[in-house]
C-alpha cells in the first residue's frame, strides 16, 4: 500500500504573513519535496513570482476562494497532482495547500475526508493559521472569519511580533478562542519546522496540551468562536456518553469547529479517543490506562456562540 502524503493546510486572514512564511518553508534544509496549492482572488496569479521555483509544483487557484469554489475546483487540482506522481511526471514528499485570506478551512479540511481517494493518498497532517499581531485584535473582533480560522487550528503562528508591542492580550484572547492549539511567535516567517510539520491534528491520538488564559481583571473582547473545556472525574457510561454526543452534533454540528477528548470508560482499562471536524466524527479506544496516570475524562469543544451551560450540564449528569 503506497505511503499516504501528508498535506498542511495554511491559512488565515488578509495581510497575515503566509506567503513570507511559504516563502521560508520552501527555501529551509528540510530534505522535503513539496508540492504547492495556493488560492488566489482574480485572473492573474501573483504568488508563484513571489515564491520562486523550489516548489515541485505550484498549482494556483484563481477562481475566488477554494472554499465556495465551484465545480469541485481544490479537489480537481489534488486529483491531478497524484495522476502526475502515478504517471512518473511528479515527484513530491509533502503538499502545503495556502489559502487566501478570506477562505474558511472548514470545506477545505472536510475535502480530505469525503473523496475516497484523496482520503486514502493523503493524510492530513494540520491546520497552521497565521495571526498578524498587530492587526488581529481588530481583525478577530470585525470579522467572524478571523475567528473561525483560529478555531480550526492545530498550530497559530503569531505574526509581526517584532513590531506590534505587548502580544500576550492577543494571545489570552486566542487561547480563549482555542484552548488546543499551542501559540508561536515568529519574524519574517522564520518558524521551526518542527512547529509546522508532523503535527499529526486529523491522527487520534491523547494530544491535549490545553491552554487556559491567566484571569485579567480588565474587559476582555467578545468572541463569536471560544473553546469549552470539560473534565470528568468519574468514570463515564458509554452508551450515555455516546447519546450526548450524538446530540451535540444533531443540534449544534454546524456551529462546532473543532473537538476532541480522551475518555474514561465505566468497567474498560482502555482509554477511548475522539475527535471530529464539524460533522465529520471519528472515535476508537486506546491503549489501558497506566497505574502512574490521573485517570479522568477530558474534552475541548472549540464553535460558534455554543450554548455552554447546556452542554456543561449534559456532560455532569453522565457524573
Amino acid at each position: 500500500m503506497v505511503k499516504p502524503l501528508p498535506a498542511t493546510i495554511l491559512t488565515g486572514f488578509l495581510g497575515a504573513g503566509k506567503t513570507t512564511l511559504l516563502r521560508f518553508i520552501l527555501n529551509a534544509s528540510h530534505g522535503e519535496k513539496i508540492a504547492v496549492i495556493e488560492n488566489e482572488f482574480g485572473q492573474v496569479p501573483i504568488d508563484s513570482g513571489i515564491l520562486g521555483d523550489r516548489a515541485t509544483r505550484i498549482t494556483t487557484l484563481s477562481n475566488g476562494c477554494i472554499c465556495c469554489s465551484s465545480a469541485n475546483e481544490l479537489e480537481n487540482a489534488l486529483l491531478d497532482l497524484l495522476d502526475g506522481i502515478d504517471g512518473g511526471t511528479l515527484d513530491f514528499s509533502r503538499l502545503v495547500i495556502e489559502c487566501t485570506g478570506m477562505a474558511d478551512p472548514g470545506p477545505v479540511v472536510q475535502t480530505f475526508f469525503s473523496h475516497p481517494t484523496i482520503s486514502q493518498r493523503f493524510l492530513l497532517d494540520g491546520v497552521i493559521v497565521l495571526v498578524d499581531a498587530v492587526h488581529a485584535d481588530q481583525q478577530l473582533s470585525q470579522f467572524p472569519l478571523a475567528q473561525a480560522q483560529v478555531g480550526f487550528a492545530d498550530r497559530i503562528i503569531l505574526s509581526k511580533t517584532d513590531i506590534a508591542g505587548d502580544s500576550e492580550p492577543l494571545i489570552e484572547r486566542l487561547q480563549r478562542i482555542n484552548a488546543r492549539a499551542p501559540v508561536y511567535k515568529v519574524v519574517q516567517g522564520e518558524a521551526s519546522l518542527e512547529t509546522l510539520f508532523n503535527v499529526e491534528g486529523f491522527i487520534l491520538n491523547d494530544r491535549l496540551d490545553l491552554k487556559k488564559p491567566r484571569f485579567r481583571p480588565l474587559v476582555q473582547p467578545e468572541n463569536a468562536i471560544y473553546s469549552i473545556v470539560i473534565t470528568c472525574s468519574r468514570p463515564l457510561d458509554l452508551a450515555q456518553v455516546s447519546a450526548v454526543m450524538e446530540q451535540l452534533l444533531l443540534d449544534y454540528a454546524d456551529s462546532l469547529l473543532r473537538y476532541k477528548g480522551l475518555l474514561e470508560i465505566e468497567n474498560d482499562p482502555r482509554r477511548l479517543l475522539f475527535q471530529g471536524v464539524q460533522r465529520l466524527y471519528s472515535a476508537d479506544w486506546d491503549r489501558e490506562w497506566r497505574q502512574d496516570e490521573r485517570r479522568e475524562s477530558i474534552m475541548v469543544f472549540i464553535g460558534i456562540n455554543l450554548p455552554e451551560e447546556q452542554i456543561r450540564a449534559a456532560f455532569a449528569a453522565l457524573e
